[in-house]
């Protein structure tokens, strides 16, 4: 009885709350995170990227009194991550802000509508009558704008220019958001503000035209214009840094051209084998021409994916679990999604870039020759197994936690790193086969050069393209499609130049763990696929045991060659 009535009494104390793990926190970190960005993500609001900077720099201060030493290695590599996301995101912050800034005097009008999204974010309901007075206001304030940048056009980059009209279709598509919300529902609403958002609404969407065109010299027959915004070199050594890369974009590009002039010998090379000489473009001509029927492409993908499987498991390289073997899945790409990705990509579900129907003529061809069979050959492996699926795979089933910090140097580079260690291991089985492995080898080193040098600010879109159709050997629809996604399709300024350097990071770092030191590579291969999608050189010191700091310094220089 006496026991019975202690366990009571203790269970009703307060009880102890243990403190999270770091998992847990970078959980709640990406959810509140996530959640106000939800509230506070409002075109052209200062306002808002300033909350976002004091809840970053808040976690900061809460990060900082964790007692670093006590964590075991994995926590340790956990806090760096976290605290190098929370710098990041800071820093990216303060660069929209300055984005913000350099585009508010093309849209002048702004203000009082970005305020109404504010309120609205708020949960304060703004009187009808007021949004309808600002809604006229803008109207009048859009027409005295046009004239005035008619009259005396302000000196802007056409990046610039195109930036802005986004912003003002971004901020028309939030207006309409808060009139749906409130037309139809409230009498007073729809009493006062049906009319001045119908002539508000359109007057918006002339206005992003204008910028496009009048101010960014868009010619309005161009459905696809190729306009990017190049980042300038500050902010490429900022990314390099916060993706731990030790490298200047500089150093970069001459590892690329080094690893871009060993294709172009080795492409000669196989040109020869084939009885061409060394003419590797009348070789890779050939090669474009052995391409499947329309309709054949998903077979062959099928084909290729049995085959990376069965040479991997052939040699015991790496684990592949019976059921990572039979989810993966097929679809075809839609004729849209090709202007940006102009060749398979993939996952769990590999998307079949190959001609439909509704194709011109000449897109149909260039479809077919640039996913010719031994181009497909080169690359399926590192769109499914042991590339981006097993990857997928693994990275939800061992510190899932970590996919929070996805990075393209280990995501990208992983598949890579595969492209090259298969024609170390010769996987390629003819000369045709390495001409199509060269292709992509040659593109992947392409991409650092074409993508820093946009960047930088030395190439324009169109030297880009001519460079991967004169020295790479795109097909130009293709090209310009690699452009297009490289400088408007969404991805980070450093994502084309992740592929292959990450796979020089992590053959760099097999060579170090396997062939100067004890690992096998399944132990070495299971390892990485186990660790996450984290920064190499964080990875690196996982797998070494290397001493951790708060300040652990970017220093790995990965690019031993002579």
């Amino acid at each position: 009885m006496l026991l019975a009535t202690l366990l009571l009494l203790a269970s009703a104390l307060p009880q102890q709350t243990a403190p999270a793990t770091t998992a847990e926190l970078i959980a709640q970190y990406t959810a509140d995170r996530d959640a106000l960005a939800r509230v506070d993500l409002i075109p052209l609001s200062t306002a808002g990227l300033k909350k976002t900077a004091r809840f970053t720099i808040e976690w900061t201060a809460d990060l900082d009194q964790l007692d670093f030493e006590s964590l075991s290695t994995r926590s340790q590599i956990d806090w760096l991550l976290l605290r190098n996301q929370i710098a990041h995101e800071f820093a990216t912050t303060q660069q929209e802000y300055g984005r913000v800034q350099e585009t508010l005097p093309l849209i002048p009008f702004a203000a009082p509508l970005v305020h109404l999204l504010e309120e609205k974010s708020k949960r304060h309901l703004v009187p009808a009558e007021e949004i309808a007075q600002v809604f006229a206001d803008a109207t009048l304030a859009i027409d005295l704008a046009r004239d005035r940048f008619t009259k005396k056009v302000p000196v802007v980059s056409a990046s610039v220019a195109h930036r802005a009209a986004g912003q003002v279709e971004w901020l028309q598509s939030k207006l309409r958001g808060l009139h749906e919300d409130r037309m139809g529902y409230e009498p007073d609403y729809s009493w006062w503000c049906s009319a001045p958002w119908e002539t508000l609404r359109p007057k918006l969407d002339a206005y992003a035209t204008f910028l496009r065109e009048e101010l960014g010299g868009q010619n309005s027959e161009d459905a696809d214009p190729l306009i990017g915004d190049p980042i300038g070199r500050e902010a490429l050594v900022k990314e390099l840094q916060f993706e731990r890369i030790a490298y200047s974009p500089e150093e970069l590009i001459a590892i690329a051209e080094r690893e871009f002039a060993w294709c172009q010998e080795e492409r000669k090379k196989a040109a020869t084998e084939m009885g061409l000489g060394e003419d590797w473009r009348a070789a890779q001509e050939h090669v474009k021409s052995l391409h499947v029927p329309a309709g054949k492409q998903p077979q062959l993908i099928r084909e290729l994916a049995d085959e990376a499987v069965t040479f991997l498991e052939e040699r015991d390289l790496v684990t592949i679990p019976a059921i990572a073997k039979r989810v993966w899945r097929m679809d075809m790409m839609s004729v849209e999604r090709q202007k940006y990705t102009p060749y398979f990509t993939g996952g769990e579900v590999i998307s079949i870039a190959y001609p439909t129907d509704g194709m011109e003529h000449e897109d149909k061809i260039m479809s077919m020759r640039g996913n010719n069979r031994h181009y497909a050959k080169a690359t399926v492996h590192h769109e499914l197994i042991p590339g981006h699926h097993l990857q997928g795979y693994m990275s939800s089933r061992w510190n899932p936690h970590r996919r929070a910090f996805y990075t393209p140097f280990l995501v990208e580079g992983w598949a890579l790193y595969w492209e090259l260690r298969l024609w170390d291991m010769d996987f390629a089985e003819s000369p045709e086969d390495r001409i199509g492995m060269l292709f992509w080898r040659s593109h992947r080193c392409a991409r650092i050069i074409f993508s820093l040098k946009f960047h930088l600010g030395e190439w324009t879109p169109e030297e880009c393209i001519d460079f991967l159709v004169d020295q790479v050997g795109h097909e130009r629809r293709n090209a310009t499609a690699e452009v297009r996604r490289s400088i408007q399709g969404g991805y980070g300024p450093l994502y084309q130049c992740a592929y292959m350097t990450g796979g020089l990071q992590l053959r760099a770092l097999q060579k170090e763990l396997v062939e100067n030191g004890t690992w096998t590579d399944k132990q070495f291969h299971d390892a990485v696929l186990r660790a996450g999608p984290i920064p190499l050189e964080l990875l690196r010191a996982e797998l070494l045991g290397l001493k951790l700091t708060r300040d652990f310094p970017v220093t790995w220089r990965f690019d031993n060659a002579k």
